[in-house]
């Protein structure tokens, strides 16, 4: 479960920074001004990194999984998801791969970032897609302080069918995804920083001696492990 549910947090996830406020009322919750303020947070966007709480509901609401750990993002196409509790995973984009590996099955999986990622919200944020281009704006709400943008995307073959982004003043406080089997994964994040320096080391991945590989890592500057 754990595996199959942060591989498609990999392809779907990341829509965090600080952004601009823009004003209650009756423009605010226009999908054209929903349009505006993601567009707003993705201008000057170098890199951010934070920390998370996840919970993923099932179809029924019930809360099946709940982790957290922290995260980083350097445009454009890197970013590294550190999951603490109650496990650790790591998943990382290092500019041409995403490589997700899980220490308690000592295995490793790869995948391309290409084409089949760029109606994802993790490639709308390396900078590679445009909003107007993967995305509708279907719904822009205020629930009590958080201000709500949906997005969906254009094109059919994604995991996930909508994404909710929640802005409390001026920060990206909350994302809700919802994926084609019925589960949702809610996101928290705090000590959010927008452009902080970065080392690159944590955007290159290293497989663990003795770790399993699935998919194809002939490319990069991985350890020898066994292939499958």
């Amino acid at each position: 479960m754990k595996l199959l549910q942060c591989a498609r947090l990999a392809g779907a996830l990341i829509f965090l920074a600080a952004t601009t406020s823009i004003a209650a009322g009756a423009a605010a919750q226009t999908p054209q001004a929903g349009r505006q303020r993601v567009e707003s947070f993705l201008q000057g966007l170098d890199g951010m990194q934070a920390q998370f709480k996840q919970i993923l509901t099932d179809r029924t609401g019930r809360s099946v999984e709940e982790a957290s750990g922290t995260l980083a993002i350097s445009r454009p196409d890197r970013f590294r998801w550190d999951y603490r509790e109650p496990y650790s995973q790591v998943i990382v984009a290092d500019g041409t791969r995403i490589w997700i590996y899980d220490s308690d099955l000592e295995q490793v999986t790869v995948r391309k970032l290409d084409e089949t990622l760029s109606a994802t919200p993790a490639m709308l944020l390396s900078g590679r897609s445009s909003l107007a281009d993967n995305f509708n704006v279907t719904q822009v709400q205020q629930e009590g302080a958080v201000d709500w943008v949906r997005l969906e995307p254009k094109r059919d073959d994604t995991d996930f069918k909508w994404v909710r982004l929640g802005f409390e003043g001026a920060l990206l406080k909350y994302m809700q995804l919802a994926d084609k089997l019925g589960q949702t994964t809610s996101l928290e994040f705090s000590k959010l920083e927008r452009n902080p320096p970065l080392d690159p080391s944590r955007f290159t991945f290293t497989v663990p001696p003795g770790a399993d590989v699935i998919g194809d890592a002939s490319s990069s500057s991985a350890a020898p492990a066994r292939k499958q």
